[in-house]
């Protein structure tokens, strides 16, 4: 019995995690479960504790980590920050130009008239994330970043406050996010996927979900 025994390893116990997340946590074809590999550690772990506590609602996730303790959830969430599978092909465009353009716009300037920051402002010039704890945006499926959004300007997914995100959803109209994630999930993969340095300049706006 005692050779037929699984090994005691944080790569064993994560295999739970990819039965939605995909192989390596690469996403699950579906376009519901996002890809938590690659991510960077301080993120993953935000998460983590934001299902144990109750900011995010998923049954599921909640089920998995409510017991676990803050080291364990630490240790999770630099497994699978470590892991650098291949990224999925963009997905095509079905929209305008008109609407691809306004996409751009806002991913890469903004919206100063309405405190709406530039998504590369906060999550990287190549939207690959940024160390330790703001997520890459490159290669998620749309459907995902959609129900994300959709959850913010509902309230049903929240952060420690400031909870920045759901500022940003609140100002935007749904045919924005729907431009935003049009041009997004259309991009190249970037060939250096791994989050970029600590940030050295001031954010934008505050967000509780960052170290101070």
């Amino acid at each position: 019995m005692a050779q037929n025994a699984l090994p005691d390893t944080i790569a064993q116990r994560a295999m739970a995690c990819m039965a939605c997340h995909g192989k390596e946590g690469r996403a699950a074809s579906d376009g519901f479960y996002p890809r938590i590999a690659g991510k960077p550690v301080g993120y993953l772990y935000n998460q983590l504790v934001n299902f144990r506590e109750g900011r995010r609602k998923y049954p599921l996730m909640i089920y998995m980590v409510d017991q676990l303790s803050d080291a364990y959830l630490h240790e999770m969430a630099e497994y699978f920050s470590g892991l650098h599978p291949p990224y999925p092909a963009p997905q095509p465009a079905n929209v305008s130009q008109t609407v691809l353009e306004r996409g751009r716009i806002l991913v890469q300037y903004g919206d100063a008239a309405r405190n709406v920051p530039a998504c590369v402002a906060c999550h990287g010039k190549t939207l690959t994330g940024v160390a330790p704890s703001i997520p890459g945006l490159v290669g998620l499926p749309r459907d995902y970043l959609s129900a994300q959004f959709g959850a913010w300007k509902n309230g049903i997914r929240r952060a420690a406050a400031p909870d920045c995100m759901r500022q940003i959803s609140s100002r935007l109209t749904v045919e924005e996010i729907s431009a935003t994630l049009a041009w997004l999930t259309a991009q190249p993969i970037p060939a250096q996927t791994a989050p970029a340095p600590a940030a050295t300049e001031k954010l934008p706006m505050p967000c509780g979900s960052l170290p101070q």
